[in-house]
């Protein structure tokens, strides 16, 4: 039985035949493909000569009926910012319904009870569902590294004559049915030329490279593609090229989607990415009140609807930004991330800012405030970052800093690296290290302490998270300069420690940090500073260790980085303990 007949069947089955005018307009399909359907069906023993569906119709609509719903609730949703700084998208408030709960009750309505959401953002916000309307939680700890093809995973022994529905969906229409009889995965009849799907004249879904149908997300699978999607979830999942995958990969075979088209027109569904796609659809929502977008108006002197383009910046480390223009200029602003109240002293950093304002050492600075770390900067048109790879972008990043170095500018605050490394372990609470020989290491890193502060040190206020991606070049009346933007963390230290930080962030093996001391120094770095600066690469790499051990309790992971700052730890305790032996000798 064919999409076409199917609709037919599944309309005959909700409502009483009239005569095919009616029923063309409530399945959708022309007259003729009406009565080649009706012909087909009363052929097949689907209804009897009357238009009735017979019982072996209605075995079909039970064997196929839906059964259960999971709502994919679990991500960032980062393209919402400044909205999902505190409110998950899910939970966001449209012509004064919630999302979820919208979609919740929708399914309510025909009859499906059994709803899964996995969750995983702020997922303490979504446990008064499970009062409200009987769900089940599903958590999914690694929301921060995987996207929903995991989530998926995760709910996949429920997957049975299933609903798959996003949580960022706004359906004007019920888009349930307590009839299903196919498989099917939901597009709109709007073009977007970034879909990866088009609708053919068969009502398949085909791939396609040059845009296609937009993808609304919502599916509906029977028993036999469920199956079909629950083997290809447990074999992707464990594969790591498939971490940052949507779940519809499971849907893909060759050319084609194993499931039909439902297309929908583009005023029934909504899908909500942005805050500006919400203050179209309800310019009252409550979560349009954001402190953000207030601070942008109040500082710009502008209204809050003259805050237009918004658009996310790749997520940072400690905090999320984003890109937004007004009156034709464009700003970016930085909004803490999780847990920096507790990382980031922002009335310090407020006046490292006022210490170099007006030097050329940093972006433009627009507004800072010292007490939540709020801050708008003029955006850099065309700029871009160091590559750590490239030898003519690290002597002038290297130049840049020495003379940043050399103006010995001083604040009233000192970055204490052992102090720091205490402290973030502090932060861990009951937590013991996720290492299981952290005592070793941290008592190896502690003892370079005494090799530290018996050298020469310089003393002048130190950027400390001079990082490749914090060196930005640009063109400035028709000549190169270099930014560094990101001075959360300066304070007074030996400038020398900037060279480490530059290292380890990058990555780099010993004959590329070698490298990079040479270039700094100009092939003149004795040995007992190349020494300190190893041991300030161990010191670092165990504190940027502690810093993600903290960030992981909030939920926010950093993979490989994380593994490779302690091993610089390991690995240069080591190194300096042969240098010295060699030293001796």
């Amino acid at each position: 039985m064919n999409k076409q007949v199917s609709d037919i069947l599944n309309a005959l089955l909700l409502e009483p035949f009239i005569n095919q005018r009616i029923l063309s307009e409530v399945s959708g399909h022309s007259l003729g493909v009406v009565n080649r359907s009706l012909k087909n069906l009363i052929k097949e023993g689907y209804v009897d000569e009357h238009i009735r569906p017979t019982e072996k119709a209605k075995l079909k609509s039970k064997t196929n009926s839906p059964q259960n719903a999971i709502i994919l609730a679990a991500g960032f949703g980062m393209r919402m910012v400044p909205i999902n700084t505190q409110t998950p998208k899910a939970l966001m408030e449209v012509n004064g319904e919630t999302l979820i709960e919208r979609t919740i009750e929708q399914l309510h309505e025909v009859g499906v009870k059994n709803i899964y959401v996995v969750v995983g953002y702020m997922k303490d916000q979504f446990e008064y569902l499970i009062d409200e309307y009987g769900v089940e939680l599903i958590v999914n700890e690694e929301y921060a590294e995987k996207n929903n093809l995991h989530s998926l995973h995760l709910a996949s022994s429920h997957l049975s004559n299933t609903y798959i529905i996003p949580c960022d969906i706004w359906c004007d229409r019920n888009p349930f049915h307590r009839n299903e009889l196919y498989s099917w995965y939901m597009v709109s009849d709007l073009v977007d030329n970034e879909s990866t799907v088009r609708v053919n004249r068969k009502m398949e879904l085909v791939t396609s490279n040059q845009g296609g149908n937009q993808m609304v997300g919502i599916a509906y699978l029977v028993e036999e593609q469920s199956r079909i999607v629950r083997e290809r979830l447990e074999k992707l999942d464990c594969d790591k090229n498939y971490d940052c995958s949507f779940w519809e990969e499971t849907l893909v075979d060759k050319d084609r989607m194993i499931v039909q088209a439902r297309v929908v027109h583009a005023s029934d569904v909504v899908e909500i990415n942005t805050y500006e796609q919400l203050r179209e659809l309800d310019e009252e929502s409550n979560h349009l009140k954001s402190d953000a977008i207030s601070i942008i108006a109040d500082v710009l002197k502008v209204s809050d609807k003259e805050v237009i383009d918004i658009e996310v910046l790749k997520k940072g480390m400690t905090n999320r930004s984003f890109l937004f223009t007004c009156r034709n200029k464009k700003y970016i602003m930085r909004i803490p991330g999780e847990g920096t109240d507790q990382l980031i002293n922002r009335k310090e950093e407020s006046q490292v800012y006022q210490v170099i304002k007006d030097r050329g050492i940093c972006d433009d600075i627009v507004y800072i405030n010292p007490s939540n770390g709020y801050k708008i900067t003029s955006y850099l048109e065309g700029a871009r970052v160091c590559n750590p790879e490239i030898e003519d972008d690290l002597k002038k990043c290297m130049t840049k800093l020495k003379e940043f170095h050399s103006l010995g500018l001083k604040v009233d605050h000192t970055f204490d690296i052992f102090g720091q490394m205490e402290f973030y372990e502090i932060l861990w609470g009951d937590s013991p290290s996720i290492y299981r020989d952290y005592k070793k290491t941290k008592e190896n890193v502690l003892s370079l302490k005494k090799i530290i502060d018996g050298m020469d040190k310089g003393w002048c206020l130190t950027h400390i998270d001079a990082v490749p991606d914090n060196f930005l070049f640009v063109e400035q009346d028709g000549k190169e300069e270099i930014r560094l933007i990101d001075w959360e963390y300066a304070g007074m230290q030996d400038p020398h420690v900037d060279i480490a930080m530059f290292c380890i962030y990058s990555i780099y093996d010993r004959k590329e940090i070698d490298k990079l001391i040479d270039i700094y120094f100009e092939g003149n770095c004795s040995r007992d500073v190349r020494i300190k600066i190893y041991c300030y690469i161990a010191a670092c790499g165990l504190l940027w260790s502690n810093w993600c051990e903290y960030k992981r309790n909030l939920g926010v992971e950093f993979g490989e980085y994380s593994l490779r700052q302690y091993r610089y730890a390991k690995d240069y305790y080591k190194i300096v303990m042969e240098e010295l032996r060699n030293e001796s000798r």
